[in-house]
C-alpha cells in the first residue's frame, strides 16, 4: 500500500484525498466504502481511481476495492484489472483467491485498514491534510 488510507465515496472525495497528499507530498491509498464491489462495481471503482488519478499524476497513490466476503466479486475485480482487493471472508477462500491474485501480479487484503471514511466528512480536503500530516501509531 501507498501511505495512509482513506476511503472515498465519490470523485470529489478522491480528489480532495489526492490534492491533500500533493500538497503535503505524501502517497495515499483510496478505499472504496466497506463493501462496496457489490453496489459500486469494480469497472466505475477503477473509473472513478484513474480520473482522479489523471488529476494527480505526481502522488503515489495505490487503491483498495472492497469486496466483503464475495468471493465472486473479488475474482471479478481482479479480472476487471484492479491490482488490490480486500476480502473478509473465510481463510481457506482468501488462500485461493490470494494465489489468483499473486498470478495476476495482484494482491488481495485481509485486514481492515485504518483510514480516515470521508462519508460524514465536511471538508475533507482539510480533514484529509489533517490525517495523511499526522504520524501513524
Amino acid at each position: 500500500m501507498a501511505g495512509r488510507a482513506i476511503i472515498v465515496h465519490s470523485l470529489d472525495h478522491a480528489l480532495a484525498a489526492l490534492a491533500a497528499a500533493a500538497e503535503l507530498g505524501a502517497p495515499v491509498t483510496l478505499l472504496s466504502p466497506p463493501g462496496a464491489a457489490a453496489y459500486m462495481g469494480a469497472g466505475y471503482f477503477q473509473a472513478l481511481i484513474d480520473e482522479a488519478r489523471a488529476e494527480y499524476l505526481r502522488v503515489p497513490v495505490a487503491s483498495v476495492l472492497d469486496c466483503g466476503e464475495e468471493p465472486g466479486l473479488a475474482l471479478a475485480a481482479l479480472r476487471q484489472g484492479l491490482k488490490a482487493v480486500r476480502f473478509s471472508g473465510p481463510a481457506q477462500v482468501a488462500d485461493k483467491i490470494a494465489r489468483i491474485a499473486g498470478q495476476m501480479g495482484a494482491e488481495l487484503v485481509r485486514e481492515e485498514l485504518p483510514a480516515l471514511d470521508l462519508l460524514e466528512v465536511s471538508e475533507p480536503r482539510a480533514a484529509c491534510l489533517a490525517w495523511l500530516g499526522e504520524e501513524p501509531g
